[in-house]
């Protein structure tokens, strides 16, 4: 496999890995990309743009027909999406139009409904509101209006006591953020990111593609991981087998919060603006937005003081979560590091995104990580991929120090 791009002198055992995760774990197309204090030191990418290597331009130089993955290539991120959405409120919040420690109803009446009236912002942001689940689920069009996905979660009764527990909410998050920001700014949370993170930081990152910017995304696909001979086969835990097993669980509710699930290469879909589920980025933007959270970065501005870094990576869950059935801990709006999603580092916090992307800042170091891929796996917040990747940055700069 070629592998394209460059990094910075020391950052060799990223390159080695990357390479790696197409000659042994079947990576089909991806790219990573490093930020070290606001510089970029490490960009690669291969592969080819779509998963399933249909030609989406001109083709490769060899005849294949494969479209080659090239530096500019966006993918779909899913949940990794969440960590941009925490950042918007978390930017409100700064700029003093936010108050973490309000009811979501002094914002957003109507929320205030079936025994939410006690729910506060920073409960939204932990996945702490109860409310992972709906009751009637949305079918993919619903999902996509903005008026019926809020009013959806702002009728829905909590499954638990807001504030007392915590459950990933893996498709109302959309809402439950997308409505906030709407509600606070008079913007949809795609156009306040476009707008005000987005465009300021420099990065390629969007919730809502344009449609002069669907060419730059490849499609995205499912994909069974290799077996390797002698390899030992990671098996979950028996409870967790169970969870997603059963239609009645709060974990298969909380995924199928749209039902049916949607076509990530829809156009339509991928127009939408779904904060749980649907960003759109290069791996540079990932890393560049997250570089941009606990720092200045080149040709770009610093989005988060060092005070609101804190509130980020701020432990707000932890322990036992009642959708994903492992231990979680959650800042406010961000993954920390644990056993269920390792990071680089103690210090780091992001957001994976399912069967694959990642996304991450770690302030100790000063680095911010982005990964993208085409093919997702089955893996929910802790992909091989882009812990072999973390694993050889941790090794760069463990020799660097």
């Amino acid at each position: 496999m070629d592998v394209n791009g460059a990094v910075a002198e020391g950052f060799e055992p990223v390159r080695e890995a990357f390479a790696a995760n197409f000659e042994l774990l079947g990576e089909r197309g991806a790219a990573v990309a490093v930020y070290r204090d606001g510089h970029k030191v490490v960009d690669l990418w291969g592969g080819t743009r779509d998963v399933d290597g249909a030609t989406g331009g001109a083709g490769a130089a060899d005849g294949t027909g494969a479209a080659p993955w090239e530096q500019g290539t966006a993918q779909i991120v899913r949940s990794a999406t969440k960590g941009v959405a925490a950042a918007a409120l978390l930017l409100l919040h700064q700029r003093g139009e936010l108050d973490l420690d309000a009811p979501v109803g002094a914002y957003w009446p109507e929320y205030k409904a079936a025994g939410k009236e006690r729910t506060l912002v920073r409960h939204l942001l932990a996945h702490r509101a109860g409310v992972p689940v709906l009751d009637r689920p949305l079918t993919p069009a619903e999902a996509a209006d903005p008026d019926l996905g809020a009013a959806a979660v702002a009728a829905q009764a909590p499954v638990w006591e807001p504030g007392t527990d915590h459950g990933y909410h893996a498709q109302t998050y959309s809402w439950l953020t997308g409505e906030l920001v709407r509600r606070i700014t008079g913007r949809t949370i795609g156009e306040w990111i476009a707008d005000e993170i987005a465009g300021p930081v420099g990065a390629d990152l969007w919730l809502g593609l344009p449609e002069a910017r669907r060419a730059r995304a490849g499609r995205v696909g499912q994909v069974d991981a290799p077996v390797r001979a002698g390899a030992l086969r990671t098996r979950p835990k028996p409870a967790v087998t169970a969870a997603y097993a059963d239609p009645a669980s709060l974990t298969r509710r909380a995924f199928a919060a749209i039902t049916p699930l949607p076509d990530e290469n829809d156009p339509a879909y991928r127009a939408a603006a779904l904060p749980a589920s649907n960003g759109i980025a290069t791996a540079d933007g990932l890393a560049r937005f997250y570089a941009s959270l606990i720092g200045e970065v080149t040709g770009g501005v610093r989005l988060l003081r060092p005070e609101t870094v804190e509130l980020a990576r701020g432990e707000q869950s932890a322990g036992p979560d009642r959708v994903l059935v492992v231990n979680t801990r959650f800042g406010l709006g961000h993954m920390l590091h644990g056993a269920a999603s390792p990071l680089l580092s103690p210090t780091s916090f992001g957001h994976p995104g399912r069967g694959g992307a990642l996304g991450l800042a770690d302030p100790a170091s000063g680095i911010a990580f982005g990964y993208v891929t085409n093919g997702f796996r089955t893996s929910v917040t802790a992909d091989p991929r882009a812990q072999a990747l973390l694993r050889a940055l941790r090794t760069a700069l463990a020799a660097g120090s």
